[in-house]
């Protein structure tokens, strides 16, 4: 029903929104805060930010392309992303969170191992990098410096140490090298994604009258007044809004902060 109500077409968008809207219900009624996940947190996030924010001229699906931060937004880390929340909320029970704890704890503990391990540039060594595809160590190198190469697996480095630790399952390996592998590009996205929140943690109150806000058009203010976005970040991704009509919404927050009434 709330893909039908909202404009989305498939049965993962429906149950998503179904999910969110079940949880928020039973935490109002427990006189709580809402969740809000972030676009930078789950797609999830992100179809209802573009729902609530861009609308629909036609029948939604949630593709990866809609993502800016995809590279975080992958299958073998979303329960370091999604489970704290579950449990933060009620969903999750305390023996999951423990195993999940433990999967943490396993998850840091190899990312140390693999840091602090170093392979010696020897005949023996060399010649399997060499066979493997890759160049060969002029000096001691950490196993985390060489599983970022583009040619090594974690598998590799197993057969090289056969001391290293084993992987209860191939999503907690996959985690490990895609983290190994693209940590410049992650830890880019993850700077790009505090400049954001700079502006999307900005709130815009609910007493707030657009149509009193000096120097934007009659159009944007239409579009505010109507979406009603709830903080600057939600309201800079509405079509047609401006950097300017965002730093005029920026600047007269700011000055009126005092004769807005305050939310209770």
């Amino acid at each position: 029903m709330a893909g039908q109500i909202n404009g989305t077409t498939g049965y993962e968008e429906a149950a998503a929104q179904g999910l969110i809207a079940g949880i928020n219900s039973a935490l109002k009624s427990k006189e709580k805060d809402s969740i809000i996940l972030k676009r930078s947190e789950s797609y999830i996030g992100i179809l209802i930010d573009d729902l609530v924010t861009l609308g629909v001229d036609e029948p939604y699906r949630m593709f990866t392309s809609r993502a800016e931060h995809r590279l975080l937004l992958r299958d073998d880390n979303a329960d370091f992303r999604l489970t704290p929340i579950g449990y933060e909320i009620g969903l999750i029970k305390q023996k999951r969170f423990d195993i999940f704890k433990a999967k943490q704890n396993s998850f840091n503990d190899i990312m140390t191992e693999l840091n602090d391990s170093r392979i010696v540039p020897n005949k023996k060594n060399n010649s399997f990098l060499s066979k493997i595809g890759t160049s060969p160590l002029k000096k001691p190198t950490s196993y985390k410096e060489i599983l970022r190469r583009p040619e090594v697996f974690y598998d590799n480095l197993m057969e090289l140490d056969s001391g290293l630790n084993k992987f209860e399952n191939k999503i907690m390996q996959s985690l490990v090298e895609n983290e190994i592998k693209y940590e410049g590009y992650i830890a880019r996205q993850n700077a790009d994604i505090q400049q954001a929140a700079k502006l999307q943690d900005v709130r815009i109150p609910s007493s707030l009258d657009i149509n009193l806000i000096p120097g934007l058009s009659n159009e944007l203010k239409q579009k505010l007044s109507r979406i009603q976005p709830e903080t600057i970040g939600q309201a800079s991704r509405i079509s047609g809004i401006t950097p300017a009509a965002i730093n005029i919404l920026m600047v007269y927050i700011k000055k009126n902060e005092a004769l807005i009434p305050r939310e209770i």
